[in-house]
Formats: C-alpha cells, structure tokens, sequence
C-alpha cells in the first residue's frame, strides 16, 4: 500500500512564486527612499507661493548654487544655516567673490511678510549681487479649478 499526497512531496518541483522575499526588499526599499529624499533638499524647506506661467530656474538645482530662504515668522536661512539680516550681505559677497556670474536664489515662504521678502532682497543687492531669482512653484490646472 502507498500513500501518495496531493503535492509537494519528494522530487516534485513547485511552481508557486514566494513573494515574501520581494515583499521584504520592496519594503526595505521604501524606507531607504523616505529617509534619504529630505536629505537631498537643499536649503530650508518653506512652502512655495504657486503661480501659474513661472520661469524654470535650472541653476537653482546645482551644487554650488546659493540659496537664500525667508520663513513665514521672519527667519532668514543661506543655504542650511540661520543668519542675521545685518549679517547677510558680507556672508553672501563672500560666497560670491570668486565667481563671474553673481546670482542668488530666494525661497520665501508665501506666508512671510511682504517687509521681510524687500529686506531680503535689499540685503543682497547690497552684496553685488546682479541677478537675484525668485523661486516659486507651478500652479497645476488641476488645482486651478
């Protein structure tokens, strides 16, 4: 008498897919992912004002391009680091005197005050600095309507 069950047994090969392994790298993927995107931001993070025909600033996106943001309460950041107005200027001529082209990047909160934005932009002029880029987002159709 044998016994014969109804699969899986010796020398039979299986032809299911096990998608633990694939579930496990997918997910270990993803946790890479949301922890090195907020890295890769440069600058401090402000929310954007949205408007619909802006001008790509591609320079904006390199390594050695200098960005200066103004927060919705009044802070002014270059680049990472937290500065004085006052101080502003002599730390921009100094990042700038080596270079040809002298263009600075702003990111103002659309929540910041209108005299914080014209401070910003008054202390960088100050600096000789000749192009100063405002940087905004696309206004999408969809959220148009």
């Amino acid at each position: 008498m044998s016994m014969s069950s109804a699969g899986g047994g010796r020398g039979e090969v299986t032809s299911e897919i096990n998608v633990t392994p694939m579930a496990d790298v997918m997910l270990v993927l993803l946790i890479i992912f949301m922890v090195v995107t907020p890295m890769l931001q440069k600058g401090i993070s402000v929310e954007l004002s949205r408007t619909r025909n802006p001008v790509d600033m591609k320079e904006a996106d390199r390594d050695d391009a200098v960005l200066v943001a103004v927060t919705r309460d009044g802070q002014y950041f270059l680049g990472q680091d937290r500065v004085v107005i006052d101080d502003l200027a002599a730390k921009i001529n100094d990042l700038l005197s080596s270079r040809l082209e002298k263009t600075v990047f702003v990111k103002s909160d659309f929540r910041a005050k209108y005299g914080d934005v014209v401070r910003l932009v008054d202390s960088i002029r100050a600096a000789g600095v000749d192009k100063v880029g405002l940087l905004t987002e696309r206004l999408d159709d969809a959220v148009r309507r």
